[in-house]
């Protein structure tokens, strides 16, 4: 079978073709600590080694800042896969990673408010 060039390996009847922690190499614990909320940039910088489709899925789509958890719903991943894949492209000096920028109090109301609600949106 031959890697596509673009999309996630999914089958209509199947589904994910390949296991999640296949593309990452079996690691479960990314280089470079990060959470849900942590915003990811590519830096126009690209990876001097071949690093697979979902990584260049990943840095695709961190073309403005986006959160962890954004890129890790694109890509259909667990969380931890997505972490490890970002950390990748972080070390080779594709993408930043830096914290979001109002995110002072995790039990702020607003803040909780508007997760709730895209949620609410989602189902």
């Amino acid at each position: 079978m031959s890697a596509p060039t673009d999309g996630p390996w999914l089958d209509d009847a199947a589904g994910r073709l390949i296991r999640p922690y296949t593309v990452s190499g079996g690691r479960t614990r990314p280089t470079t600590a990060m959470d849900l909320l942590t915003l990811v940039m590519s830096t126009g910088t690209a990876p001097q080694a071949y690093l697979g489709p979902e990584h260049a899925e990943a840095l695709g789509l961190c073309q403005g800042p986006t959160s962890v958890a954004e890129v890790a719903a694109c890509l259909r991943l667990p969380a931890t896969v997505t972490k490890v894949l970002l950390s990748d492209l972080m070390d080779c000096g594709a993408i930043t990673a830096r914290p979001p920028d109002s995110f002072h109090n995790p039990t702020d109301r607003f803040l909780l408010e508007a997760v709730l609600d895209g949620l609410r949106r989602q189902l």
